[in-house]
């Protein structure tokens, strides 16, 4: 399964921040800074900045530690640092294994510090592919297996990657290169997960564009969000397919569920238990939704899905009322910035699912990621 597919997968998840600390000698800083973000926490010393990244499958505890010094830094200043992977910045050299992640720098103008990145194929970036075909940016392999000697021979400073529960990274922890752990996707809210900028920033130093970002998006999301605030009539609303013989949904307090209730619809399943992407047999997701009135489909192929190619990949599909009344709406991931835009900035999204589900509230919408099936 591809790390793409694995977007689909997990769409997830709670996170608990804590409180551990091991001395006083930083303290934190105003809750104002981090507002939704419930994954990460930030700190200051006299001369580093602590990141500490909380692990969102087992609560209060710490998934890693990150402080981080300037580059400039002498050793006496290296000197009596918290315990943590010190990471030098601004961080010059970086291997990425994830397009979101991409995105996030190409958005703080920082996409020249990305020396390699990991299933090259899926990434639709213009900036990346221009770098990659001018030889400066290498395919690395697949995320779940890069090639190691490679990235060794890349001189990379950091590896930003995706974690997932019980999973590890091979022989890439024995390069002794840092693994910089972003766990943005498990955020339970839009907002929070955009909010994952603000440490991409203090990676790149460019903490100043990325609050400025991040202020821009929140306005705009928030904006859009009080259209929705006194509708009624929600439509109810299905979303994904089948991927092998499982099909996986958003749980009720995943981040996509937040996104679905923020566009004034009545997701199908936001009452099911847990915080992650949740795999259903298809006879479980049929009796639940046979009657959605919308159906979302992300999708990555070389042609536009119709309603003929999806009854010919499972005849079942046509069973759904969304499927009869052609209520179906498709992204194909293939050509559309989805997975790169919708992380930083889910203001795009929210509006465009607003103009499908009530579209009296935004009138001649510019559509971007879905267009209905044909």
């Amino acid at each position: 399964m591809t790390i793409r597919y694995l977007y689909i997968v997990f769409f997830i998840i709670s996170l608990f921040a804590c409180n551990y600390r091991k001395d006083n000698s930083y303290s934190f800083l105003d809750s104002d800074s981090i507002r939704y973000a419930t994954g990460f926490s930030v700190s200051n010393g006299k001369n580093y900045t602590v990141v500490d990244i909380h692990d969102p499958w087992r609560k209060n505890r710490l998934l890693q530690r990150y402080v981080l010094v300037s580059s400039d830094s002498d050793k006496v200043q290296l000197q009596n640092l918290p315990e943590g992977t010190i990471i030098k910045i601004p961080v010059k050299k970086a291997v990425v294994y994830s397009s979101v992640h991409c995105a996030m720098l190409n958005e703080l103008d920082a996409i020249d510090c990305i020396i390699g990145v990991c299933d090259y194929n899926y990434i639709i970036l213009p900036s990346i592919k221009n770098l990659f075909e001018k030889g400066k940016i290498k395919d690395m392999g697949e995320a779940t297996s890069p090639n190691v000697e490679q990235i060794i021979d890349s001189g990379a400073e950091v590896i930003i990657s995706t974690p997932f529960e019980n999973g590890g990274y091979g022989a890439v922890e024995k390069t002794g290169i840092p693994i910089i752990e972003c766990v943005d996707y498990m955020e339970t809210t839009p907002l929070g997960r955009a909010e994952w900028i603000k440490f991409i920033g203090l990676l790149t130093e460019n903490k100043k564009k990325a609050d400025s970002l991040f202020q821009i998006t929140e306005s705009n999301y928030l904006n859009f969000k009080r259209l929705t605030e006194n509708i009624e009539n929600k439509p109810t609303l299905l979303v994904g397919m089948k991927y092998g013989t499982p099909w996986y949904v958003p749980s009720g307090e995943s981040f996509m569920a937040q996104l679905f209730k923020d566009a004034g619809a009545d997701y199908i399943f936001k009452d099911l238990p847990g915080t992650g992407g949740t795999p259903l047999s298809f006879e479980t997701v049929l009796d639940k939704a046979v009657n959605a009135d919308y159906w979302l489909i992300q999708y990555n192929r070389s042609n536009e899905l119709t309603y003929n190619i999806l009854k010919s990949d499972y005849s079942l599909y046509s069973q759904f009322g969304a499927f009869k009344n052609r209520k179906i709406f498709g992204c194909n991931t293939a050509y559309s910035m989805y997975y790169e835009e919708m992380p930083v900035y889910p203001n795009y999204l929210l509006a465009e699912l607003i103009a499908i589900f009530h579209p009296q509230l935004i009138e001649n919408h510019h559509f971007r990621y879905f267009r209905p099936l044909k």
